[in-house]
C-alpha cells in the first residue's frame, strides 16, 4: 500500500459545522463492532460451479472453445445483445485484442481518462502508440466529454472509455465525437456486467468491448474476461488475433482443410475450467446483481445525511444508467481525512479500500504518455476516494455496521 494509507493526527470539527445528525444504534459500545472482520471483497460462490467443473473435467476437454465457452459465448450475446463474444483469460486480454484490431501503430494516439487501471494504457503503449490522457468528471469520475475534442489531434486513432464503478460514460455524445472525427471508440467495460446506458448493455455501444470476471468484480471466475464485438468487419480477425495468428477456428468449424499462421495474435483463450465456473455465474448474474444493489442502496439512504452535512461526496447516477453495484466509494472531504478513516475503520474490523494512483502521475505514465492538462479532478478525486466494502453474501446487518462506523468517526472529529 502507498503512503495514502497513514494517518494523520485527527482535526476538531469547526465550531460552525454543527452536529451530525446521529448514526443508527450509536450508542452501541465500540468494543462489541470488533467481534468480525468485514473484508472489502469476497468472490462468490452462487450457482453450480463445482458441478460444471467436474463436468468439464469428465469431458476431458480443458483447452479453449469447449463446451462451456461456446455456452458462455451463447450467453453474453444472447443476454447483452452483443453482435458477437469472445472469452478471453483476462480483460487485459481483451483490451489488448482491441488494441490490435484497429491496428494501432507506433505515431498513434489513443484518448482516455488517467484515472483507470493499468491494463487500459498498457494495450496502447504495447502497440507503439500514446495514450493521451484528459480529465474525468465529478459527478461520475468517468471521462469527461466535454473535453474529448480539444485532445483531437490529425494522430488519434481511438478513444477508449472506462466505465467507473459500473456507471456508464456519456456515450452519445461521445459516439457522435467518434463519428465526426472518424475514430473507434473501444469501451473499457471490466466493471460494466449487467449494467446499461439508455437500455444498451455497457461493451456492446462502442466498436468493441472489454469485460473482466476477475475475482474482485461481480461475475468471477478467478481470472478471466471477455471481448464483445459490435462490428462484423473485426470478427473474422478477431478469432485469429485470439488463437494466435492462426485460422485455427476455421479449421475447427470445417471451413478450411488446415490452419496456418495468417496474422499476429497470442494465446487469449482461457481454459475450460474458467469457462465452466464463468457459465455458472453467468446463470446466477441477475441475482447477483440484485444482491449488491440491494446493499449499495442501503449504503446510499445510511450515509445521505452525512452528504446534506457536507462531510462526505456520494456517488451520482445519471438518469439515463443502469449501474450494477458494483463498487460503492464516498468521496472525503481531504486526503489527510481519508488516511484517518482508513484505520478507523480498520480498527473495527471494517476493510477499506481507496482505488486507482492516477496514470499520469506514475512513472510509466509520464514516460509513454502525455496529458492534456494537470488534470485537476482526476488528481482531486484519486486522493479523496475511499472504496466500502461489498460482496454478495455481505448481511445487512454488516452494512450497517460499516455505515455505524463512519458516522462514528465524523461525530469523534
Amino acid at each position: 500500500m502507498s503512503n495514502q494509507d497513514n494517518s494523520s493526527t485527527p482535526r476538531k470539527n469547526s465550531a460552525n459545522e454543527g452536529p451530525l445528525p446521529s448514526s443508527p444504534q450509536s450508542t452501541k459500545d465500540s468494543s462489541s463492532l470488533t467481534n468480525s472482520q468485514i473484508p472489502y471483497n469476497r468472490p462468490p460462490i452462487v450457482g453450480k460451479e463445482l458441478e460444471y467443473l467436474q463436468r468439464a473435467l469428465s469431458q476431458r476437454k480443458l483447452c479453449g472453445d469447449g463446451p462451456f465457452t461456446k455456452l458462455c459465448h451463447q450467453w453474453l450475446v444472447e443476454q447483452l445483445q452483443a453482435q458477437k463474444a469472445l472469452l478471453t483469460h483476462s480483460c487485459t486480454a481483451a483490451l489488448e485484442m482491441s488494441a490490435l484490431l484497429v491496428n494501432l501503430s507506433p505515431g498513434d494516439e489513443v484518448i482516455m481518462p488517467s484515472f483507470t487501471f493499468v491494463s487500459t494504457a498498457n494495450a496502447v503503449v504495447l502497440r507503439g502508440a500514446t495514450p493521451v490522457f484528459v480529465d474525468v468528471r465529478s459527478d461520475t469520475l468517468n471521462i469527461d466529454e466535454s473535453l474529448i475534442e480539444q485532445a483531437i489531434t490529425p494522430k488519434t486513432k481511438a478513444i477508449f472509455v472506462v466505465h467507473y464503478a459500473g456507471v456508464s460514460c456519456a456515450m452519445e455524445a461521445i459516439l457522435e465525437i467518434a463519428n465526426k472525427h472518424n475514430i473507434f471508440v473501444l469501451e473499457d467495460a471490466a466493471q460494466g456486467i449487467m449494467a446499461t446506458y439508455k437500455g444498451r448493455a455497457l461493451g456492446t455501444i462502442g466498436h468493441l468491448g472489454s469485460l473482466s470476471f476477475h475475482e474482485t468484480k461481480n461475475i468471477v471466475a478467478g481470472e478471466g474476461g471477455a471481448l464483445l464485438i459490435n462490428d462484423p468487419q473485426f470478427n473474422e480477425r478477431a478469432e485469429i488475433i485470439r488463437e494466435k495468428g492462426t485460422n485455427r477456428s476455421q479449421f475447427l468449424r470445417g471451413e478450411i482443410d488446415k490452419y496456418t499462421w495468417v496474422d499476429v495474435g497470442s494465446s487469449y483463450l482461457p481454459s475450460e475450467l474458467i469457462a465452466a465456473v464463468l457459465y455458472a455465474q453467468l446463470e446466477s448474474a441477475s441475482d447477483i446483481t440484485k444482491q449488491r444493489l440491494t446493499l449499495w442502496n442501503t449504503y446510499l439512504s445510511g450515509l445521505l445525511d452525512l452528504q446534506a452535512k457536507e462531510k462526505i461526496s456520494l456517488p451520482h447516477i445519471p438518469a439515463e444508467c443502469e449501474h450494477n453495484g458494483h463498487i460503492f466509494y464516498l468521496l472525503t472531504r481531504t486526503e489527510e481525512e481519508r488516511s484517518e478513516l482508513i484505520p478507523f475503520l480498520k480498527n473495527r474490523g471494517i476493510h477499506s479500500v481507496f482505488h486507482y494512483v492516477p496514470l499520469h502521475l506514475a512513472p510509466a505514465g509520464r514516460r509513454y504518455a502525455r496529458s492534456m492538462n494537470s488534470l485537476p479532478v482526476t488528481s482531486s478525486s484519486s486522493d479523496r476516494l475511499l472504496r466500502l466494502p461489498l460482496y454478495v453474501g455481505m448481511s445487512s446487518d454488516e452494512c450497517q455496521r460499516v455505515v455505524e462506523s463512519i458516522f462514528d468517526f465524523y461525530n469523534e472529529r
